[in-house]
């Protein structure tokens, strides 16, 4: 995996008329793979532009191209050389007073998609330079056995804090490396977004997943409440939500506060979710009841709090079934105690991995019978 961060002081910068101070400039940030990137502007407000096609043009020596206008205050022209055989560079030139066009010059193209969000305000936009994984001449075929785990949180970012300063990031990662232990014994290939303590970007995260073309993504994550009676494991997987315990929980997962999921609901409903949000219920469903009832065998009993709909952004950010799970609560005194306990982590492994065989199974005799 190769990854760059580019910060163009120089380019779209947002300079106030008449010369007065400038506001920090644009960052175009990508991750790039052998047939994927993803390239991320991160803007001074919401944009939503079109992006638009355009083919190769071999008299005049142009390569295919996409390319959208950017509303920004003060827009400067940039170049940017990529050259990672999808996306041969990125530039833009001003156009227009405070307007600029932004152009990606490519290597190879598919198909593209693009996602504005808010809080920050960031226009994703993911180049494709193959067919996704799980499509052959545009014919479903049988993804392979990779599964994606997500530590959640990580470096600058500790999660929830929790009875005796234990950290969020710290459980998380043990639990997701007992968990790819557990894949890898029984035949999975795993893909770790982290291995140990760094930040990455919600970008960055399902990049990973769309990057090494994975059929499962699970983030693996620990809950934190008020109320230190609050005790349990719940699964979540992507859709909108109105229940205000589970907006506190996605607020925290995506470092925003409720109040300020309102554009990403906005955003979730004006978008044809039910499709990936039926698979993930699917996943959701055979990962949870697994794991509850085997913590209830191995640490005597645990609380089932279900499977839920959330509007969490890790989840957004990827088209493959894709699950966030709490699995437990920092701030419970018991579970705070169980989840740094060696052992209560390494059966947390042993019954997801065991609830991700019990989806992956069921899904084969799905698609054996033509389902």
């Amino acid at each position: 995996m190769m990854r760059r961060y580019l910060a163009l002081s120089a380019a779209l910068a947002l300079v106030a008329a008449g010369g007065a101070r400038a506001q920090e400039p644009v960052t175009v940030r990508h991750w790039a793979y052998p047939s994927y990137t993803r390239v991320v502007f991160e803007l001074a407000k919401v944009a939503e532009p079109t992006i638009r096609y355009l083919p190769e043009d071999r008299e005049a020596e142009r390569t295919e191209r996409l390319y959208f206008d950017l509303e920004q205050r003060g827009a400067r022209a940039f170049a940017l050389e990529v050259g990672d055989g999808v996306v041969r560079g990125i530039r833009a030139g001003r156009n227009r007073p405070n307007r600029a066009r932004v152009v990606l010059d490519l290597d190879r193209y598919v198909k593209h998609r693009v996602l504005s969000l808010g809080d920050p305000p960031r226009l994703i936009l993911d180049v494709f330079g193959a067919e996704e994984a799980g499509t052959t001449n545009g014919a479903p075929k049988e993804p392979e056995r990779i599964v994606v785990v997500d530590p959640g949180h990580g470096g600058r970012d500790p999660g929830a804090i929790g009875i005796g300063r234990r950290k969020e990031k710290d459980v998380t990662l043990a639990v997701s490396q007992e968990l790819r232990r557990e894949l890898q014994e029984r035949g999975f290939r795993v893909i770790m977004t982290r291995e140990d303590d760094r930040w990455l970007s919600l970008e960055e995260r399902t990049a990973i997943a769309e990057g090494h073309g994975a059929a499962l993504f699970v983030s693996v994550h620990a809950n934190a409440a008020p109320n230190k009676r609050a005790h349990g494991i719940e699964t979540y997987y992507l859709d909108r939500a109105s229940r205000r315990q589970t907006l506190r929980v996605a607020a925290h997962e995506n470092g925003t506060t409720p109040a300020r999921l309102d554009a990403l609901q906005k955003t979730l409903a004006s978008l044809r979710v039910s499709e990936a949000a039926q698979v993930s219920s699917g996943l959701a469903t055979n990962l949870h009841e697994t794991l509850v009832h085997g913590m209830g065998v191995s640490a005597g009993s645990v609380t089932d709090l279900g499977v839920k709909r959330g509007p969490f952004q890790v989840l957004f950010l990827t088209q493959i079934p894709a699950v966030l799970v709490e699995v437990g609560f920092l701030t419970h005194p018991g579970e705070s105690k169980r989840l740094a306990n060696p052992d209560y982590r390494r059966a947390l492994g042993v019954h997801l991995a065991r609830g991700v065989e019990r989806y992956w199974a069921r899904r084969e005799v799905r698609i054996a019978k033509g389902e």
